[in-house]
């Protein structure tokens, strides 16, 4: 869909990081170093959650970066910069999903997933399943829980919870970065609260064993 004169005028006046990026389509070196660390843990930790890799999720944050450097040129505003920024992760994320699949590897690690903005993604996914702990957990403990929790979603709908519940997306803004309608992505976040509560419940309400925590 072709982006108006309206629309990118719209989203300059509403959003400082589209008016970084266009400073570094006019190749300002600075404006692109500010959106780099304005993003990079971000990315990374989202990175990490979808990967299970700490060492790849960083490798491909810096793929990331030099896709938007490279698109620098042709860039138009047509949404948030967050949304443009996080279509490109997710492309790069499937690519190397594909990849792995092809390779025949097997990840079973999502207990190694970003340290950095674990909390916020303990909280996120909590907030996602609708439950709170009825007793009091350490914060190893609740990030292990969340963790297992988040690791045994879908691809997509580990997706859609961390787009939604830890960067703030929007349905409509989910549906731009995954290539989904916006009721796709409901009925997505919609199963996916239903599985985390079905994993989360019993150990928070009721102090159960959850697999792959030790006792």
């Amino acid at each position: 869909m072709a982006i108006t004169d309206t629309t990118a005028e719209r989203f300059t006046a509403q959003d400082p990081d589209v008016r970084l990026m266009l400073r570094v389509r006019a190749d300002d070196a600075q404006a692109f170093e500010e959106l780099v660390l304005r993003y990079q843990t971000r990315l990374v930790s989202l990175l990490a959650h979808l990967s299970g890799r700490r060492d790849q999720a960083e490798d491909l944050a810096q793929d990331v970066f030099l896709r938007v450097y490279r698109a620098r040129k042709s860039y138009v505003p047509g949404s948030k910069f967050s949304t443009w920024l996080f279509t490109i992760a997710h492309n790069v994320s499937s690519n190397a999903q594909r990849t792995r699949a092809r390779r025949r590897e097997v990840n079973l690690a999502a207990n190694n997933s970003a340290d950095s903005g674990a909390n916020a993604i303990d909280a996120a996914a909590l907030a996602a399943s609708g439950l709170m702990p009825t007793r009091q957990l350490d914060k190893l403990e609740l990030r292990d829980i969340v963790n297992i929790a988040v690791a045994g979603l879908s691809d997509r709908q580990r997706e859609a919870v961390l787009l939604n519940k830890f960067e703030h997306l929007s349905y409509e803004q989910i549906a731009e970065v995954m290539g989904l309608s916006p009721s796709a992505v409901k009925s997505l976040l919609t199963r996916a609260r239903t599985n985390l509560r079905d994993v989360l419940e019993p150990y928070l309400q009721l102090g159960a064993k959850v697999d792959g925590i030790p006792d």
